[in-house]
């Protein structure tokens, strides 16, 4: 039985509001409350107006709006709180307040009951000593605007029990967060490197270097931002730029000090003036200057064991919206580089606290770049779960996931005492398909040769999975796309959610599935079928899915392990077998016949078909690159009658082809444009 999650937030607040919208928007039951009825009302106004906002901008439905609304509840009365299931406290940055509101939590709600802080700079240790369930205590750092912002770092100290950071990581996933975990230190992660970010700007500016306009490309430039340091500021507020460094300074050193200009600015209340002309000779000193500061910072956090490369990286891509992580950057320019840029702003300040990291100096001496590892496993009672853990890519699959997929994989089935295992992902996303970059990367350097030794490693390994003796299951949660689609049907069997979605948007890019997507499809529901839903690339909701076949369990998010289990009890089915299609599918069946479908590709509609139906795939065919479809509709022919392997084999036969035309390196790179394909 689906079961639905109670979370109280006290603050109605801008924090406070939001993230109890973001909760009610994914269905879960909120308790906001505050000390009057006037900050509810207006906090509720304030969510009122962004709901309001995102139907008028077609974000969501006017009935889901008015869902999340009905799901939030507002009280004064702390007794509205005692069954709650996780509480957070969301008021503004007073240790005491804070201190004094969790302790009188702890007295009113059940043992049951998470209590959590949204705090961005105040010891969770600290905060743990106002109650006395200090094992299910634990901070939940929320980013501004939590309703929009998809960051959430959770934050444990030393007496919070892996029950309650589990269950911690479970609500946020509830209400699609995306999360990095870390133990408590100053600052946590993200604000721990994006202060020294925003404060070694400053002092670029009074010290000179360069003027705002100058400092604000750069910064652009350097970290793939839309927005720079200052405009930043003004929009975040100078005052809280200000003084959130302060609480820093003296657990991480006096390099937190905000600047004398940024004091003196936020005093004014004044914005910093942005106009003025870019200086381009500038450009390359400032950017040393914020990369030093941010690397020595990103790799002192990983000396101190807060969090990974993986998990800082996410930090500045989620929830700072950096194109690349720190990690990324230190490694794309150069180990000696990052290693010089550090060393440059140690020695510019060497009154202030700044050191070589560890971490950088034993890289620098092995000339090793940073190592990433995307792919993680836990094992569990007979099961193996295996999770794709890139949710800042939309866990997009290259030759490095792929490497780990199949390590992992191989350590699973090496278990003996492991007869199950379950694919998942992390993230709003299941899997959105292949890392396009790395396509276009081969096409552009001339090394087709490299992304067909790929997709055969690929096609090895998912057929390793639907060939296994160990049961493989697949659980969908989101949106899966081309190579996640095809990841998901090569196990086993599919659990998913209502919210899962398979698509094959590859003939729009001009290219095809390459992974065994047709093959799979075709066994499932025949070639007509097959072709339709690669050929238009339409998408396959979960309830459809379910309808076809091509899934085994549809449940609610909170109901997956329950599904897990039941499959592990049964025995192994033949995922293929023979079923009964609903009837309505029979016109797409003729549409797409292979007496009818080349006529529809070169735009023409034979007469006995169905001609407003037939005419609305042609328009829609008309959108694809022509050389894709005719691939594509001629591999699913070879393959009908061939066995699954012997399939895989003419699939692989014409990828080095299909990458080789202008359409495909065109599609490629234009990936969500629309696209004048050239048929060649």
């Amino acid at each position: 039985m689906k079961k639905r999650y109670k979370v109280g937030i006290i603050g109605a607040g801008t924090m406070g509001a939001g993230i109890g919208q973001k909760m009610a928007q994914e269905g879960i039951e909120v308790t906001l409350l505050d000390i009057n009825e006037e900050n509810l009302k207006k906090g509720l106004d304030g969510i009122k107006k962004m709901l309001d906002d995102a139907v008028k901008h077609n974000v969501f439905s006017q009935k889901k709006a008015d869902t999340a609304l009905k799901l939030i509840n507002k009280t004064t009365s702390y007794d509205e709180l005692v069954d709650m299931d996780l509480v957070i406290e969301a008021v503004y940055e007073d240790m005491d307040l804070k201190r004094k509101i969790l302790k009188k939590l702890d007295n009113i709600c059940k043992p049951k009951t998470i209590l959590a802080s949204n705090t961005s700079s105040l010891s969770i240790t600290e905060l743990a000593e106002s109650v006395k369930r200090k094992d299910k205590f634990l901070g939940m750092h929320y980013f501004f605007h939590p309703a929009k912002n998809r960051l959430l770092e959770i934050v444990s100290h030393k007496g919070t029990s892996q029950e309650t950071v589990e269950k911690a990581q479970f609500i946020g996933k509830l209400h699609g967060k995306t999360m990095i975990t870390i133990k408590d230190a100053p600052g946590f992660v993200v604000n721990r490197f994006f202060m020294p970010y925003y404060i070694q700007s400053i002092r670029a500016l009074e010290e000179g270097v360069a003027n705002i306009p100058t400092i604000e490309k750069a910064a652009k430039d350097a970290f793939g931002l839309g927005m720079g340091p200052f405009e930043l500021i003004n929009v975040s507020g100078l005052q809280v730029s200000a003084d959130a460094p302060l609480a820093l300074i003296d657990s991480c050193g006096d390099f937190y000090t905000p600047p004398k200009i940024l004091v003196e600015q936020a005093k004014k209340g004044k914005p910093w003036d942005l106009k003025g002309k870019v200086k381009e000779e500038k450009i390359k000193e400032v950017q040393e200057l914020l990369y030093g500061a941010v690397f020595g910072t990103v790799c002192k956090i990983l000396d101190e064991n807060i969090a990974t490369v993986e998990q800082i990286d996410r930090g500045a891509k989620v929830g700072l919206r950096w194109k690349e992580g720190p990690f990324e950057l230190i490694n794309k320019l150069g180990i000696d580089k990052a290693y010089n840029y550090v060393k440059k702003v140690k020695e510019r300040y060497p009154d202030l606290e700044f050191k070589m990291p560890k971490s950088l100096k034993k890289h620098y001496k092995t000339k090793e770049k940073f190592k990433f590892n995307f792919v993680d496993t836990e094992f569990d009672d007979g099961i193996a779960y295996i999770t794709i853990n890139r949710p800042e890519a939309m866990n997009a699959l290259n030759d490095k996931i792929f490497d780990q997929l199949t390590k992992e994989f191989d350590q699973a089935e090496k278990n003996s005492e492991i007869d199950t295992v379950v694919l998942m992902s992390t993230g709003k996303e299941f899997v959105a398909g292949a890392d396009i970059k790395y396509f276009i990367k081969n096409i552009e350097n001339g090394d087709i040769d490299k992304t067909v030794e790929f997709t055969k490693r690929s096609l090895d390994l998912l057929r390793r999975f639907e060939t296994s003796s160990k049961l493989t299951i697949a659980v969908v949660d989101g949106l899966s796309l081309g190579g996640g689609s095809e990841l998901a049907l090569a196990c086993q069997a599919i659990i998913a959610t209502p919210k899962a979605s398979f698509g094959f948007p590859e003939t729009g890019i001009g290219i095809f599935p390459g992974n065994g997507g047709m093959i799979r499809l075709e066994r499932h529901l025949g070639p007509e079928l097959a072709k339709y839903f690669v050929l238009t690339g339409k998408t396959i909701r979960a309830k459809e899915a379910k309808e076809l076949g091509i899934i085994d369990k549809l449940v609610d998010f909170t109901e997956i392990n329950q599904a897990i289990k039941e499959l592990k009890g049964k025995d192994k089915v033949d995922k293929y077998e023979k079923r009964e299609l609903p009837k309505r599918y029979q016109k797409i069946k003729e549409v797409f016949s292979t007496r009818n479908i080349e006529k529809l590709i070169k735009g023409n509609i034979p007469d006995d078909l169905d001609q407003e139906f037939a005419g609305k795939m042609i328009k829609i065919l008309s959108s694809k690159a022509p050389i894709a479809l005719k691939k594509a509709n001629k591999i699913i022919d070879q393959q009908k009658d061939v066995s699954i392997d012997q399939a895989m084999k003419i699939e692989l036969d014409h990828n080095a082809k299909i990458m080789q035309t202008e359409d495909a390196l065109l599609g490629l790179k234009n990936v969500g444009r629309e696209v004048e394909f050239k048929g060649k």
